[in-house]
Formats: C-alpha cells, sequence, structure tokens
C-alpha cells in the first residue's frame, strides 16, 4: 500500500518492524502509539503485567487495516458514553 492518511512505513526507523511480522511492507506506523491503550477494552493482544497493560503482542495498530478500526473503536467508545 502506497504512503497516504490511513498508512504508512517508517522503515527509516531504528525500530523498525518494532513487532516480529512475516511481512514489513503491510507494517503501519501510522499509530506507533496506540491511542486504544488507555481503553479497558480496546480489542487488542494484550495482558496485564504488574498492573501495566502490556501490548507488545498487539498488532491491531500496525495492520493495513489498523486505521479503520482504531477510528471505528475510538467513535464507538465516545458514542457509548453519551
Amino acid at each position: 500500500m502506497e504512503n497516504s492518511f490511513r498508512f504508512y512505513s517508517n522503515k527509516a526507523c531504528e525500530y523498525f518492524p518494532c513487532h516480529k511480522v512475516d511481512n514489513a511492507d503491510e507494517f503501519n506506523c501510522m499509530f506507533c502509539y496506540c491511542p486504544l491503550y488507555l481503553l479497558d477494552e480496546c480489542g487488542g493482544n494484550y495482558i496485564i503485567n504488574s498492573k501495566v497493560k502490556d501490548c507488545s503482542n498487539c498488532l491491531i495498530p500496525h495492520k493495513v487495516a489498523g486505521y479503520d478500526y482504531i477510528n471505528n473503536k475510538l467513535i464507538e467508545t465516545v458514542y457509548s458514553n453519551k
């Protein structure tokens, strides 16, 4: 996928890719820090480690469809709290 407002890869980053993946060309760096981190139920693959949310096994923000998933989850969260 070409760089766009939904997807880009920062292959110059010294940590790229920051997770082990099969195809680095499909690794999305758009959300280097996941905006869903503060949600109790983000839908991601996380564990609680010493009372801290550990998201190192989650690839949702780094998938091609991550942008849409995160935005939909944020919209869902905002409207469910009204």
